[in-house]
């Protein structure tokens, strides 16, 4: 992978530039040989096309080819499809692969199943093993958590509203515990994922069928807030509609079986707290967030936290397929996908490149979220970006989608 630095936004606006006035000369002048701004042998002529349409009320598809290729990464080209929305006229709906915590599905598919008028990729997933598909970060769906924060970082909510919704964007972490009886308490390691070494692990009626875990921990059965079966070192317990399953080892595993046995009352405890405390109101009137990060924008600035979210500076610098949202200063908010991998056609960008883009089209606020041959845009059933996997587009685990107000789905199905 290059390493193709920062992006210059001014050197990309010079290059589209140059070719408006390129082509007014030779209006003008058409007798006049220009062979200075002739491209060489290894090179082609810079681009600058943008077109766009709008396919609803409050929903704009913008279409843009910047850059030109050469020997050098920093000229591009590059090949952006955005998604303007204006939330009084368009609404947001955000869905996991399956309708279940785990499991993958193309974003092509996810759109079609739900009807959607457009659809993006979103957050960061396992990509093998028996949790494929599980989030690797923060999603929360119609107001039940599905999977926890990873480093507390930046997250997507909605927040609805009468005729609307709010989009938020932060940073999270999930807090929570078992409780016994009636105040014998046990930190939750980890929701609906594979459990380690001394770790208790809460399963819940939204992951699947059964917990997947391996033989070798215990796993206390809850119904109706009490223990009513306790399975040990069978592992893959099913998980009742009305409970969860607590699934221990180790240390944990010495707690549970002290503190939940058979008719035992049990409790769950689950919070999830904004990283960023002015932001506790908005965020617990959010009923769906999804994980991304690192943040990208803030309070109208490029504020890339990849250190606080434990990211490696190489995934901010190295240029990658990327997928995008954010806050505008009109109110309305984009979808972005930056296609990469593809020498000639569209290389890919650095965060910082992504957050320039975003700036210069009025982003306040914004977040990255899963990139690589994941990053996908589906307008009417049909791909408008070319992922960069070789064998086209990849399944993921969860989608945005995009409807029109009038014709929104109010719920998942």
């Amino acid at each position: 992978m290059n390493d193709v630095g920062a992006i210059n936004i001014a050197l990309l606006r010079s290059a589209r530039n140059k070719v408006l006035r390129f082509s007014l000369l030779i209006g003008l002048f058409a007798c006049i040989c220009f062979e200075a701004t002739l491209p060489s042998a290894t090179q082609t002529l810079p681009t600058g096309a943008q077109k766009s349409e709008f396919l609803a009320p409050g929903i704009e598809h913008i279409q843009i080819t910047r850059g030109y290729k050469s020997e050098k990464d920093a000229t591009g080209p590059w090949f952006i499809n955005m998604l303007r929305i204006d939330l009084s006229q368009a609404r947001l709906q955000f869905v996991h692969a399956l309708d279940e915590a785990v499991g993958l599905e193309t974003v092509s598919s996810m759109a079609a199943r739900y009807g959607a008028l457009a659809a993006i990729n979103s957050g960061y997933f396992r990509t093998t093993g028996t949790y494929r598909g599980d989030s690797v970060g923060v999603e929360v769906l119609n107001g039940k958590i599905l999977s926890e924060s990873n480093n507390s970082r930046a997250a997507a909510g909605l927040i609805e509203k009468r005729g609307t919704q709010e989009l938020i964007l932060g940073h999270l972490k999930l807090d929570g515990e078992v409780i016994a009886g009636p105040q014998i308490k046990y930190a939750i390691n980890g929701l609906n994922r594979p459990r380690a070494a001394n770790e208790l692990i809460v399963f819940t009626p939204e992951f699947h069928r059964t917990t997947l875990t391996e033989p070798g921990g215990l796993e206390t059965i809850v119904r109706h807030s009490r223990v009513v079966a306790l399975r040990e070192p069978k592992g893959s317990s099913t998980i009742p509609a009305d409970g969860f399953v607590i699934s221990t080892s180790g240390s944990a595993r010495d707690w549970a079986l002290k503190n939940l046995r058979r008719g035992a009352q049990v409790r769950l405890n689950l919070r999830l707290s904004p990283v960023e405390p002015d932001q506790a109101v908005l965020w617990k009137q959010a009923t769906s967030v999804i994980g991304g990060g690192p943040q990208l924008i803030k309070n109208g600035r490029v504020e890339i936290t990849n250190a606080a979210e434990r990211i490696l500076p190489s995934f901010v610098s190295d240029g990658h397929p990327r997928t995008a949202i954010a806050k505008l200063k009109s109110g309305q908010l984009l979808l972005v996908t930056v296609d990469g991998r593809q020498p000639g056609e569209s290389i890919g960008m650095s965060l910082t490149m992504l957050a320039d883009l975003l700036m210069e089209f009025g982003a306040v606020e914004a977040i990255n979220l899963d990139g690589g041959g994941s990053t996908t845009m589906v307008i009417r059933n049909k791909l408008v970006n070319k992922p960069s996997d070789t064998t086209g587009e990849r399944p993921v685990s969860d989608a945005i989608l995009v409807y029109p107000r009038l014709n929104a789905r109010q719920t998942v199905r």
